[in-house]
Order: C-alpha cells, then structure tokens, then sequence
C-alpha cells in the first residue's frame, strides 16, 4: 500500500503542524535579520537557516495537499516588518540560529520516532541532517569569532568510583554540607542558563517593540523569570566553586519600532518557555542532588505559569491558532438529535 494510501496518525498530524508553525515563525525572524546583517562570515549561516525553512514549508504544504490536511495559518510577511529598524547584533543572531537549531535537534527526533509512514519519517530524518548541519556550522562560526563559551572543566576521571552512599543523593538538609557537583549536573545547569539568556535577551527586544501594552507587561515579567533562573543556576555553580565561563554581550538595539506582530512574538515566548520546560525535566530526571531536583521542579512550575499567562493573553486577543483535534463525540450527537 502507498503511502498515501495509509492515514497519518494522531502523532503524525500533531509534528507536521508544528513543525509548518515553527517553520513559518522562524522565516519571520530570519528574513528580518537577513536584511540587517553586515558581517559576512555569520550572513551565510543565517541565510542558510532562511532557506531550510522555506524548504520545508514548501515540503510540508506538498504533504498538506497530498493527504488533504487543511494548512495552518501560521505566520506570514505580514507580521513582520523586514524594514523596521536594526534590532539585533550580527553575534546575537549568530546565537539565536545556534539555540534555535538545538531546540530544532531536540524536536526533529521527536517527530521522528513518532511517525510511522515512511514519506514521513523520511522528511524529519532529511530536517534533522539539515539542521545539525545548520548547528554545526553555526558553532564552528561562533568559536572562530570567539562567541561560544563551552561549559566548565572539570578534572578527567582517572578512575572509576561506586556511590557508597545513600547521603550522595541528599541536598535539602541545611544542616548538611551538600556533596560536590558532578559532571552531568554541572551541564545540564550551564545549558539552562545559556538557554535563559537567550530567552531574557528576546523578551527585552519584544517588549521594546510591541505596542500592545498586555504584552509589553507580559516579555518584562518573563524577562524577570529568566534573569532570576541565571541567578539561580550562576550561584548554585559558583557555590559548588565551579566557574561559569564568561558569556558574549549579545546587544540588543533601543528602537522601539514595531518589528514582529504580537501574535508572533507571543507564540515564540509559548515556543521557548515549552523548550525550557522540556530542558527542567531532563536536568531534573538527570541530577542526583535532591536540592536540584527540587529547584528545577518549582521553576518549572514558575515557568508553566508564565505560560498560561501567555496563553491566556493569546486567546484574548485570538492570536492562538487551534492544534487538530479530535470532535467532542456527545456535542456532534446532541447537535445531530436537535
């Protein structure tokens, strides 16, 4: 049986949309800063990221078509304007396409191992490649121009050691000297505040530029929760004497011009506060520590709430687009009966 014989299932509809919203979002924001760009060792990178999304929108539309599948709305020229004034530096766009990209790692294999048609599987298979080729190209650019501080050392194993002791995975009691860090609770906090500045960073230049006053209120709180994360992490680090590597000043412009519409700036806050959330629960299953376990919950908490807030202004203003669902069954029954 052909492939296009064969329905798509529920996880196959749920990552096509997504990956046409995110898609459409991303060629938004790349076509801006394509128009801004001088440096001409970090344009090719963007421009390449351009491309990949308006590749796979294209593949996606030909799968919508296929299978019948109504087109999301998603984002247009219209909710941005290319010629609003410089926003971002040539360096933050640099580290937005590299953090955007790890997110894009992270939910390409989703889709992958959530698909079962083989056109499917093969179209997030053939996005993954892209976009690990779009992450190694912009981490190899970013260390040549000095711009992409690596997580802290740490002395290499000389041998292999055995807990041996039920207190190693203690950390609450304040009576208590808590154990030293290890390596993969050192990572996981180091990415979470990377990730944190990148998201601070966004909400500073959405704030500036919305004109919706909702939303301006919105980006500042949520630039709020991300500085107090940093700060969180950074001395949680500091007090485990780890040093945190210093991180590049990725600047953001003063206008104030409109550059993104509301409706897209909100749906990127939703995109990254659920990356985030994602990032918590890993870090969290990761550590062995009882006190990171219990931070990374209640600041995944802090950030869940932050997201319904979002959520809330969204559907307010009907900005929040409706993934496919399912019929309410008894609603069609009584509808039919009347």
């Amino acid at each position: 049986m052909s492939d296009k014989m064969i329905h798509l299932t529920s996880s196959e509809i749920a990552s096509l949309w997504t990956g046409y919203m995110n898609d459409s979002m991303a060629k938004c924001v790349l076509g801006f800063m394509l128009e801004h760009i001088e440096d001409a060792d970090i344009k090719p990178v963007i421009q390449y990221a351009y491309d990949l999304s308006s590749s796979h929108l294209e593949q996606l539309l030909a799968i919508f078509e296929q299978d019948d599948f109504a087109k999301p709305n998603g984002f247009t020229e219209q909710n941005v304007n290319i010629h609003a004034p410089w926003l971002y530096t040539d360096l933050f766009c640099l580290s937005y396409v590299k953090h955007m990209a790890t997110v894009g790692l992270v939910s390409y294999g989703g889709f992958i191992s959530m698909s079962y048609r083989e056109d499917i599987r093969n179209y997030f298979s053939q996005a993954l490649n892209e976009t690990m080729n779009l992450f190694n190209q912009s981490s190899e650019i970013a260390q040549s121009k000095g711009v992409s501080p690596r997580h802290p050392y740490i002395e290499v194993p000389k041998e292999t050691e055995y807990v041996d002791s039920k207190k190693y995975m203690s950390g609450l009691n304040p009576l208590n000297q808590n154990r030293p860090l290890n390596a993969i609770e050192i990572s996981h906090l180091y990415l979470n505040i990377k990730t944190n500045i990148i998201g601070y960073k966004l909400c500073i230049s959405f704030a500036q530029t919305s004109p919706t006053k909702e939303v301006q209120e919105f980006m500042l709180r949520a630039k709020k929760v991300s500085q107090k994360h940093i700060k969180i992490f950074t001395d949680t680090l500091l007090d485990n004497d780890v040093d945190v590597p210093e991180l590049p000043d990725v600047a953001i412009s003063h206008s104030t011009t409109k550059t993104f519409s509301d409706k897209l700036m909100m749906f990127h806050m939703s995109l990254l506060t659920s990356a985030g959330i994602g990032n918590y629960a890993t870090a969290a299953a990761a550590s062995q520590r009882s006190d990171l376990m219990v931070d990374y919950e209640r600041l995944s908490l802090e950030v869940s709430k932050l997201a319904k807030s979002g959520a809330d202004i969204m559907i307010k203003n009907n900005w929040l687009e409706q993934p496919p669902g399912t019929k309410d069954r008894e609603k069609l029954a009584r509808n039919k009966e009347e």
